[in-house]
């Protein structure tokens, strides 16, 4: 119960709280600005965090993530364009309702159901985390090889489009985690006699190339026009809250337990919760045919799943190391540069600090409701801001951000590296998550792959000598085996009897 008490009393600090704050505004204004993403808002904020103390800076990115997501629900509605990948799920829902007159109504049902998704998420991390953190505390060389096997795996499987792509992603990922000293012999390995490179490479500088720099080019490539909002709106947020939650407060259950599920799953994220949620939303609707004309339900269903999907997603990263979505992937780095090494020992040696973590999590959602109340009050004016405007301001903070990690130009050069080619590869069709996902976890498969071997005498068979790890190489491997197998009998014809 001390614990308990100094973990609350560490998140009520008076620096804490105006973090959480000044996190709220910029995450709203991030999300609300079409093309800026989520992950790119926590990336810009490493470097800032580098000078804060452990809480407020998780607190920071806790809070901004959490209120970006919502934010960007502001420009589908008034311009039908989603601010942030999740929010393009029901882009079509919102907008119909901002043609009726009733944008802020939508906004408003789909505030208060992130912050219902956020809690329910966040319940999960507290009462789920601690005892996989139990049975984790068990894992040899073997789980931990199966567990990194079956977060890559998921990038590639939950990956929109091409799966063949998305697994040369991962593979790009997986490349860049071997340059550096090796880690059995110390020999380098692709550093280019390049002294910076000798430890390997820092993936902050990656993460913010790849999400920021490349936005920026995007951007650039396709300049946008200034946008002006001329749909009439009535202003009364909270107007359609309560009889959306009383007709509807099924929807908000299972996409609250829809996306929490699936943010525990590794490489997931909201942007697949949303989607999901949508489309399970619509399945089981009485009205189906409402639905992409102005129909509550979905957006119910899909603005609780995609926030819940984001708190989920700490279940991985805290128990395992396992990043549960890109952002998990950014703030991994972060606890680790705090000295809060993810893992199952932080639920035995972080004391009051884990309990300060739930409590920043309960905050950043409850926060959403003021800061979201004025976000669609102000809304056509940050959905007008001209991308020109932004750009530059996003470009300084990229090359300041990347620079002050470790005091090095060549972070730079790496940044501007990964931004080129994530425009590139975005532009070929090929998804960026997966090569975050290879970088991050590409050490972690690795070490427990050369520490396994050492240990077994290169049998391999010893990865299935214990039950659990016995059972997570049998998923892993049904994950790879069972769609071909699947696809397979479907295309082989159906003879006459």
């Amino acid at each position: 119960m001390d614990a308990v008490l100094e973990g609350i009393m560490m998140v009520f600090s008076l620096e804490t709280l105006v973090v959480i704050i000044v996190s709220a505004l910029f995450g709203v204004f991030v999300g609300a600005v079409p093309g800026l993403t989520a992950t790119m808002a926590v990336a810009l904020l490493v470097p800032v965090t580098y000078f804060m103390d452990p809480i407020p800076a998780i607190a920071a990115m806790v809070t901004t993530a959490a209120v970006t997501i919502f934010a960007g629900d502001i420009p589908g509605a008034y311009l039908r364009i989603p601010g942030t990948p999740s929010s393009a799920a029901y882009v079509e829902e919102a907008y119909a309702f901002s043609q009726r007159g009733k944008a802020s109504e939508c906004l408003g049902v789909a505030m208060v159901c992130s912050v219902i998704g956020g809690t329910a998420g966040t319940l999960v991390l507290v009462f789920i985390a601690p005892y996989l953190a139990e049975v984790a505390l068990n894992f040899s060389s073997y789980e931990y090889f199966w567990l990194a096997a079956l977060g890559l795996s998921c990038a590639i499987f939950i990956s929109p489009g091409s799966r063949v792509k998305a697994l040369l992603s991962l593979c790009i990922g997986l490349f860049l985690s071997t340059i550096g000293l090796d880690m059995i012999t110390g020999s380098p390995r692709f550093t280019f006699d390049v002294p910076d490179l000798m430890g390997g490479i820092n993936f902050i500088p990656i993460m913010i190339g790849m999400f920021a720099i490349a936005e920026v080019m995007k951007f650039t490539a396709t300049p946008a026009t200034n946008l002006k909002v001329t749909v009439k709106d009535s202003g009364k947020v909270f107007g359609e809250v309560r009889p959306a939650l009383r007709q509807h407060w099924r929807s908000v259950l299972r996409g609250s337990g829809t996306g929490s599920v699936i943010g525990v799953l590794p490489g997931a994220g909201a942007d697949i919760a949303a989607w999901i949620s949508y489309a399970i939303s619509q399945k089981s609707s009485k009205t189906p045919e409402k639905f992409g004309k102005g129909h509550m339900e979905g957006i119910v269903e899909a603005g609780s799943s995609n926030n819940a999907a984001v708190s989920g997603s700490w279940v991985p990263a805290l128990v395992f190391g396992i990043p549960g979505d890109s952002i998990t992937a950014v703030v991994i780095g972060v606890l680790y540069m705090k000295g809060m090494n993810p893992g199952p020992a932080i639920f035995i040696d972080g004391g009051a600090m884990v309990y300060a973590l739930f409590t920043v999590f309960f905050v950043a959602n409850l926060i959403l409701l003021p800061v979201g109340y004025l976000a669609i009050r102000a809304g056509k004016g940050f959905v007008a801001t001209p991308p020109r405007v932004v750009m530059p301001v996003v470009l300084a903070f990229c090359i300041v951000g990347a620079y002050s990690i470790n005091n090095s130009s060549v972070d730079i050069v790496l940044m501007l590296i990964a931004g080129v080619a994530a425009y590139g590869l975005a532009h070929a069709g090929f998804p960026v998550a997966p090569i975050i996902l290879g970088l991050v976890l590409g050490g972690l498969l690795e070490k427990s792959f050369m520490t396994s071997m050492m240990r077994s005498d290169g049998n391999l068979m010893e990865f299935f000598s214990r039950p659990i790890s016995a059972g997570l190489g049998i998923l892993v491997i049904a994950i790879w085996v069972l769609p071909p197998i699947i696809r397979l009998f479907h295309k082989r014809p159906v003879t006459a009897a």
